[in-house]
């Protein structure tokens, strides 16, 4: 399951989209939105994304991650629209038989989609100010 959505994101749908009767584990990294960026409370994340591109990307992320780990499963679900404190913006699901390959899997997919899949976010400042964000691989 690769998805873009205007909603809340529902954790346990994702987390039961990668359940597996060979799975031992099952990893989730859920990326929220924080109330500061450096000096600047922030109110809230904007998201936008060239959607179908984006789940093209996200699916093109799954491939790899099966291909280079031993994962059963693996779904990546991001939010786009307003996003406020405290809300996920992005969620990332992998099962394996073991715990390693799919920590692995799922630093893999948040990394990688960080870098390459079209989205974009901007931050509201509690100031008012509105400031465009790049994606930094340096930030993990």
């Amino acid at each position: 399951m690769f998805e873009i959505v205007d909603h809340a994101i529902d954790l346990d749908r994702v987390t039961t989209k990668v359940s597996s009767p060979e799975a031992g584990a099952i990893v989730t990294f859920i990326g929220v939105t924080r109330n500061f960026t450096g000096e600047m409370q922030v109110v809230s994340l904007q998201y936008e994304a060239y959607t179908s591109m984006a789940i093209s990307m996200m699916k093109k992320i799954g491939e790899m991650a099966a291909k280079s780990y031993d994962i059963k499963k693996i779904a990546i679900t991001h939010r786009i629209g307003e996003v406020r404190v405290g809300e996920a913006s992005v969620v990332i699901a992998v099962s394996a038989s073991h715990r390693k390959p799919a920590f692995l899997a799922c630093e893999y997919a948040i990394d990688t989609l960080k870098e390459i899949v079209p989205i974009w976010k901007k931050e509201l400042m509690t100031s008012g100010e509105q400031k465009w964000i790049a994606n930094n691989p340096a930030f993990k």
